[in-house]
């Protein structure tokens, strides 16, 4: 019993330590990388050197290393485990009496971890940082551009529809606006109008050119017109720019909320928001399925050693993190449901990795 127990540390220490290992090294070269990519960004936007360290890069970091964190799970796995194998030390382990079941539970305790810490930084830590680390971007990257929205619809509070024929977010001027109560069947008011402009300083909506009919209970109308007139409504230019960046900076209850708050409004991209916050539970469950092919697959001893291992593993991780992609194109495209979207890697490397394992050596 203690020789397992010292395996299981042996074990665990060279999964943790190669995965920490792993991290560190790819990290440095994508960072140099996107140094190498951002440098005439942060030239030109003359993006301070503490800034550009503290808020961008300390940022990034974590969102990069949990971002591919079951891709450095599975890289890690299958180097110190075909080495252990090449050295013949899976051999040994399983002649002294142990299952390979048994050789599995250290494994899948350091997925176990990992995975639970790719959990907790994707729905908590990594928002908070992701907001610092975009509005650097914004700040200092990203060039300010002119984005029109068009033909839209909302919902901005029950019951109380919105529209206007196009949005420029460059000005904050809406054209072609119309604001409609609707109860039931009936239409007890409705405001039309040749533009609304956001009036930064007040804080509120100027409507020009408006036109509104009312129509109470019993039956009479009132009809009123004017050039200009200042109104509060319920919403801001901020809701008619839906960027996928913006869901990243928000923690699972934001998100949550967020979602609920668009589909009120009748918003076409909730699939894309709803595949965000489903991937961030799906992702880290990967980490175990990637851990037992890893195991399974460079466990056994065979010619071509860690390289041949490496090379075979990499196929499959990137395969799976191609399939991911592709799955989620489809929901976001509407044709299945982002839940189903987001599982079906796992599903399908589940079964993959239940046959792999039969294979490996017992």
């Amino acid at each position: 019993m203690r020789l397992i127990k010292k395996l299981d540390i042996y074990i665990l220490k060279k999964f943790l330590g190669t995965f920490i290992y792993s991290v560190a090294i790819i990290s440095v070269i994508i960072i140099i990388f996107d140094i190498s990519e951002k440098l005439e960004g942060f030239l030109k936007h003359h993006a301070p050197f503490k800034l550009i360290v503290m808020d961008y890069y300390l940022n990034f970091i974590p969102y990069l290393v949990n971002l591919f964190s079951p891709l450095f799970t599975f890289i890690s796995v299958v180097f110190f485990t075909s080495r252990m194998a090449a050295r013949t030390e899976i051999i040994a382990i399983l002649s002294s009496g142990a299952s390979f079941w048994r050789l599995l539970y250290p494994y899948m305790i350091g997925a176990f971890l990992i995975a639970m810490l790719s959990l907790y930084l994707n729905n908590f830590t990594i928002p908070d940082a992701n907001k610092v680390r975009l509005r650097f971007e914004n700040t200092y990257l990203n060039d300010p551009s002119r984005n029109e929205n068009i033909n839209i619809h909302k919902q901005i509070s029950p019951g109380v529809y919105i529209y206007m024929e196009h949005f420029d977010n460059f000005s904050n001027t809406g054209y072609r606006f119309s604001l409609e109560h609707i109860r039931g069947q009936e239409l007890p008011y409705k405001l039309m109008s040749e533009s609304i402009h956001w009036d930064t300083a007040k804080k509120t909506w100027m409507i020009f050119g408006y036109f509104i009919r009312k129509i109470y209970p019993d039956g009479t109308q009132k009809i009123s017109s004017g050039a200009v007139k200042d109104t509060a409504l319920n919403f801001t230019p901020a809701d008619f720019v839906e960027r996928l960046d913006d869901v990243k900076a928000m923690n699972y209850k934001e998100l949550n909320a967020y979602i609920e708050k668009k589909r009120m409004e009748g918003s076409t991209n909730i699939a894309s928001f709803e595949v965000e916050r489903d991937q961030r539970t799906a992702f880290p469950f990967a980490t175990f399925i990637l851990t037992i092919i890893g195991v399974s697959l460079s466990s056994r001893k065979v010619r071509g050693g860690t390289g041949l291992h490496l090379g075979i593993g990499l196929v499959i991780a990137f395969s799976f993190i191609l399939f991911m992609q592709i799955s989620t194109t489809f929901a976001e495209g509407g044709f299945i449901s982002p839940m189903v979207s987001v599982w079906i890697p796992n599903v399908i490397y589940g079964i993959l990795a239940y046959f792999i394992l039969r294979w490996a050596p017992k």
